[in-house]
């Protein structure tokens, strides 16, 4: 082994193991919720760790838009949810994400405007969060980019 193609190596190693950390960077802090269609600030959402090691995101502020209710609750929410009638404001909107190398999945998320819940994945990705709520296998459902708070 030439000394050219040893140096090569150990630098190529080194690269990949220091970018491995920016692809899976952590989910817990707090994200601003972006409208899909005015492109603006809707809320914004802190994940936390729980004690059982699962990830769970709840509202800690809200945006509205003029004339919107400033304390709305949920009442597109199924009514034998616990969230049902409950403010969206200090709501828990995700609940229980388990980290898989580089994703977060296994959770559900709560759209509160509709009262739908899905499954949920998501990643970082350049800083930001992609969120992805979806049904069944993931061929039906969104993505939205949250941005960091």
């Amino acid at each position: 082994m030439n000394k050219s193609y040893l140096k090569t190596l150990i630098i190529s190693l080194t690269l990949l193991f220091t970018c491995l950390p920016l692809s899976s960077q952590d989910i817990t802090g707090k994200w601003e919720t972006i409208d899909d269609d005015s492109g603006e600030a809707r809320s914004v959402i802190e994940i936390y760790k729980g004690d059982n090691g699962r990830y769970y995101g709840k509202v800690v502020e809200i945006f509205p838009e003029p004339g919107e209710d400033p304390n709305p609750v949920c009442t597109e929410c199924s009514t034998d949810d616990p969230r049902y009638n409950q403010p969206i404001l200090g709501m828990v909107i995700i609940k229980g994400l388990e980290k898989q190398n580089s994703e977060y999945r296994g959770g559900k998320i709560l759209d509160p405007e509709t009262g739908n819940e899905y499954n949920c994945r998501m990643k970082t990705e350049d800083g930001k969060l992609r969120v992805r709520g979806f049904l069944g296998f993931s061929l039906i459902g969104r993505t939205q980019i949250w941005l960091p708070y």
